[in-house]
């Protein structure tokens, strides 16, 4: 079946970097656009970032543009998202989330039906 694994989360002070991996098992990883999204509490599930199927198009979040990368390695089907200059605001549960086959990248989390368990970001002094 469908499975998502998030890992790389932690505990960083504001300015640091931290790499996200998202491990994809159970379906053909190179059909499918991958998106990043994250959850603070009391707010809604943001998108953060995602990348179509062959890494030709890729969308950012305005608030992590130039700070945060998303990358992917089909072969390996791995999704990672490179967060650097983090900010207390990153702070958040952050999930790696798959939609329907040949999907295109999308911000929007009603568009993906598969989802990680989420790893905690904190980003604090």
């Amino acid at each position: 079946q469908y499975q998502l694994v998030e890992s790389g989360g932690g505990l960083v002070q504001p300015g640091g970097s931290l790499r996200l991996s998202c491990a994809a098992s159970g379906f053909t990883l190179d059909y499918y656009a991958i998106g990043w999204f994250r959850q603070a509490p009391g707010k809604e599930r943001e998108g953060v970032s995602c990348i179509s199927s062959n890494g030709g198009s890729i969308k950012y979040a305005d608030s992590v543009k130039g700070r945060f990368t998303i990358s992917r390695d089909n072969a390996k089907k791995m999704v990672y998202l490179q967060m650097n200059s983090l900010k207390p605001e990153d702070t958040g549960v952050y999930y790696c989330a798959a939609g329907t086959p040949y999907s295109p990248c999308a911000l929007s989390h009603l568009l993906y039906d598969y989802w990680g368990q989420g790893t905690q970001v904190t980003v604090s002094s």
